[in-house]
């Protein structure tokens, strides 16, 4: 390129210039002729010290800045270096006016050029990437980054990113780059000059587009290939009966393989499953090997009986190793290949009629104008046009409710249907020998007709444990209160360009007279917008009376029964509701009153009015389930027992206000609607049974005993050599002491385990308000100080971001509730030591666990034995399952709970986990023999 670019990375004391923060660091590489030229560096005199936690981050300290030149020493240099270059940096909107301000201090003019944002750059050239910090960047395109956060190796890195994100735009086809280059006018920074000029380049040339990219109807997108449905003429042999035999598929493609009988023994189970149509539960240790255990007999079922097999499981990443990681394993071991297809439910997948339209929209909302251009580019390379793919914002995210498939309502109408990635996937999915969903989507599928899975009879459940959840959650509904005002939003109260209106210009323009006024219609949808603020306004009350019962916790969940809409205080609540859905379905009846006369003007509809069509039958969609809502919120729906609540964080109120509706049971639904419909379905987990019995499992999911086929495979570790179960016998109970005085116990305790682990431990809680007493009396003790100590709730990011933190240090203790008791991987030495603060029961408040019970006792039946303990057990098996992930770990296990040897059931606990001598010994003893073992 002829222009020249300036690559710029600052270090600095923080990020508010205007409050006295000051550079410590900058570095600019110059680009000109698409090349690194050259590059400057210098440290920066600040004035003041540099924090701890700067100095942590970056390794820049005080000695290093204590000759360095001051910022107006150096900024002759850094203004002539700008003069004429287009500023670049990865988020421009922080280095830009940091500088900008530092300059001006200087005495010297601000920068006036273009700029270019490389965060906004990789997110529209590379749209499906996790994540878009620098050091990820960096790794995902192996460019050598030596030391993140030091603004040398920032710069580089950013200058090389550039180039690369330069160089993968101008392989994009021709059609792309003229949509990207007219959208990108509308972007934060100035990519539209760059765009602009490699679409100059580009039409120079004679364009000849890659054999897998065409263009349709004006975009760009890859081809879409389908296997063969007709005559089968792969050859494989018979399901190997013997070890020997299986053993020769394993050791083909793993080159040090070692026997497990655990995993031999499963495949024989399913096998047997799958030939006898029996439905069987398989509970498989943990190293067992489950997941080729259950494909290579369904890999056999699927292509010697020409039968399909539908595997389903927890997560969208766990599909994706499936399908990216096992079942290329499969392939080789089969030496065949395997036709298989991921399957998802349709609002996964993108309506291009629908996105074609929205491109010709005059529109310059940012976060619409954002993911527009990822799609562009998303569409060259995507097979599937999942969204799960893409890394949009939240206002793109947004826009894809507007654009996201859910069927036709005017026909044969959308000129994209042959190439619809829905249709694609169905098509797919009739010529599959091996499908793959998750849990919520085949849930979702219960009881259609047709179903999407009506043509697989063999299904293999893997995570089950979480298959009951996951079904009470999709039979259920949710309805948030900035979902609902967002809907109101979009139908138009408050914006002229909003549906309401298109469908107002729509059928003048066809002279549709409706039942309804327009004035009729905006008045009812003012009321409606009123009634909603009251209605979680009083909510918001109500669950703020509560605040006192959360001990500190700032999200609560409240439970609404039918009993309370007879008190007096819930009166004005139900009026609200029944109001509101009154108008709700008022509003429905209008619009589908219009719709539905629209579409006997279909024939003289334009494609845009199509699509705007379509798009509104979607928002209806969306209408429709929040009526379901107000009906569960007022106890309407008597079909069912059901458990409703709200939830939300008090911090805020209303707007994290949801309400929530879930069956309080499942199991007659997957009876009906699931076991009785297919031939066999095999649920297997790690966690399935308490004190060695299947029975609670089996009630959860509506198995009864009689016709199920339950087996147990025994983990292949020797747990008694690798695990050391410690239960405390100097720490006092809490029921005696309370809380205060046991998290100081705890936390004095929990300071020497630690200082003799070196960290590389994780602490399991139940309660929150615990955890966060024991992280800050350890943090605050002085002794940790080289320690990193990282905990959910209070540390910020993800679970997996939080996890992925823990890896990175030699010294850190992991604090965590809930959803760390399962799902985290942490093998080897980075977790040597784990430790549970309390036995895992649910709160007997939560709702769902509430009405469990209640539902248990109108059965006459014990709610702590038929549902809590069971429940804590599993989640006690599912939290031990934490610390020996592979046969070469070793680890230290500590229950600090005394129930577990003081009560009748605490036996259920030990029994329910892998045979461990337990011991128990006072703190000096397990300190030297964590020293020993360790």
């Amino acid at each position: 390129m002829a222009q020249r670019f300036i690559v710029v990375d600052l270090e600095t004391t923080g990020n508010a210039a205007k409050k006295g923060d000051r550079m410590i660091q900058f570095s600019a590489v110059a680009i000109e002729n698409g090349e690194i030229q050259d590059q400057y560096t210098s440290f920066v005199h600040p004035g003041q010290p540099v924090p701890v936690f700067i100095e942590e981050l970056t390794g820049i300290h005080d000695r290093m800045l204590a000759d360095a030149p001051v910022f107006s020493e150096i900024a002759p240099r850094i203004s002539r270096l700008l003069e004429g270059s287009i500023f670049v940096a990865h988020n421009v909107m922080f280095d830009l006016p940091f500088l900008q301000h530092e300059l001006k201090t200087a005495g010297f003019a601000p920068f006036q050029g273009l700029n270019v944002d490389t965060v906004e750059f990789a997110r529209i050239v590379m749209p499906d990437l996790d994540s878009y910090k620098l050091s990820d960047l960096a790794e995902s395109l192996s460019l050598s980054h030596d030391r993140p956060h030091q603004a040398d190796s920032d710069a580089l890195v950013t200058a090389k990113l550039l180039l690369e994100l330069m160089r993968r735009s101008s392989t994009l086809p021709l059609v792309t780059l003229e949509k990207l280059a007219a959208l990108s006018y509308s972007l934060k920074s100035d990519l539209g000059f760059i765009f602009q000029d490699i679409l100059a380049k580009k039409r120079r040339h004679a364009e000849n587009l890659p054999p897998d990219i065409e263009v349709y109807r004006g975009i760009a997108l890859r081809k879409k290939t389908i296997s063969s449905g007709g005559t089968d003429f792969r050859k494989i042999n018979s399901y190997p009966s013997g070890s020997i035999e299986k053993e020769k598929y394993f050791s083909a493609v793993f080159d040090e393989y070692e026997r497990r009988p655990g995993q031999f023994e499963m495949m024989d189970h399913v096998r047997d499953a799958f030939e006898n149509s029996r439905h069987t539960v398989i509970e498989a240790g943990t190293g067992v090997g489950k997941t080729l255990a259950y494909l290579l007999p369904s890999a056999f079922t699927a292509i010697n009986g020409h039968e399909p097999v539908l595997i389903s499981t927890y997560t969208v990443a766990l599909e994706h190793q499936l399908l990216n990681k096992e079942v290329k394993l499969l392939e080789k071991m089969m030496q065949v290949p395997l036709r298989t297809v991921l399957l998802k439910g349709r609002s996964h997948y993108l309506s291009l009629f629908k996105f074609e339209q929205s491109l010709k929209e005059q529109t310059g909302h940012y976060e619409d104008v954002l993911a527009k251009m990822q799609i562009l580019v998303w569409l060259t390379f995507t097979s599937s046009g999942d969204v799960d793919e893409l890394n949009l914002t939240s206002g793109g995210k947004r826009y894809w409710r507007r654009i996201k498939q859910d069927g036709w309502h005017l026909g044969q109408k959308d000129p994209w249907m042959s190439r619809d990635f829905y249709l694609h996937a169905k098509q797919a999915a009739a010529h599959a020998d091996i499908a793959v969903t998750n849990h919520a989507m085949l849930c979702s599928e219960l009881g259609r007709e047709p179903s999407l899975f009506d043509d697989f009879p063999y299904v293999v459940i893997d995570e089950a444990h979480h298959f009951e959840q996951t079904a009470r959650e999709t039979l259920g509904m949710r309805a948030g209160f900035n979902q609902i005002k967002y809907l109101i939003s979009c139908l138009g109260l408050y914006e002229q360009k909003q549906m309401f209106y298109e469908l107002e210009r729509l059928t003048e323009k066809y002279g549709i007279i409706g039942k309804w006024h327009t004035f009729e219609i905006n008045t009812l949808l003012q009321a409606l917008d009123a009634d909603m603020d009251d209605l979680f306004g009083i909510l918001a009350k109500k669950v703020m009376e509560r605040k006192k019962d959360t001990a500190g916790y700032q999200k609560i969940k409240f439970r609404i029964n039918k009993a309370q809409w007879k008190q007096k205080a819930w009166q004005a609540v139900l009026l609200c509701a029944e109001r509101i859905y009154a108008t709700l379905k008022d509003i429905r009846r209008a619009l589908i009153g219009r719709l539905e006369l629209l579409q006997e003007k279909a024939a003289g509809l334009t494609e845009k009015e199509q699509a705007f069509i379509e798009e509104l039958y979607s928002f209806l969609n969306d209408w429709e389930y929040l009526m379901e809502g107000m009906l569960q919120l007022m106890g309407k729906d008597d079909e069912n027992r059901k458990v409703v609540w709200l939830e939300g964080d008090l911090r805020a109120l209303p707007n994290s206000l949801v309400i929530q509706c879930q069956p309080v049971s499942v199991a007659s639904t997957l009876q009906k609607e699931l076991y009785a419909k297919k031939k066999c379905v095999v649920m297997t987990s790690a966690t399935l049974t308490v004190n060695h019995s299947f029975q609670y499992f089996l009630n959860e999911v509506g198995l009864p005993k009689q016709n199920v086929n339950t087996v147990q495979i025994r983990s292949p570790f020797q747990y008694d050599k690798q695990v050391q179960f410690i239960i405390p016998n100097d720490l006092p109970d809490i029921s005696s002491t309370g809380q205060e005085v046991f998290a100081e116990k705890m936390a004095a305790y929990l300071l020497a385990i630690a200082a003799e682990t070196k960290g590389r431990m994780m602490i399991l809680f139940t309660s929150f308000d615990l955890l966060k007493n024991v992280y800050h009396l350890m943090n605050e003790s002085g002794l940790l100080d080289d320690f990193m100590l990282i905990a959910q709730g209070i540390s910020s990011g993800s679970r997996s971001r939080l996890t992925k933190n823990f890896k990175k240090f030699d010294k850190a203790i992991l604090f965590g509730t809930s959803s760390f008791w399962e799902g985290i991987d942490i093998p080897g030495e980075d977790l040597s030591c784990l430790v549970m603060a309390r036995l895992p029961f649910l709160p007997p408040g939560e709702p769902v666990t509430e009405a469990k019970c209640d539902d248990l006792r109108t059965q006459g039946k014990n709610p702590f034995s038929a549902y809590s303990l069971p429940e804590a057990v599993l989640r006690f098996k599912q939290g031990f399952g934490r610390l020996i992930r592979r046969k070469s770990d070793r680890g230290i296990f500590i229950v600090l709970d005394r129930r577990i040897e003081t009560t009748t059931y605490g036996r259920a606990f030990i029994r329910s986990i892998p045979a461990v001598q337990v011991k128990h010994q006072g703190l000096d003893e397990t300190l030297k023999m964590i020293g020993k073992w360790l």
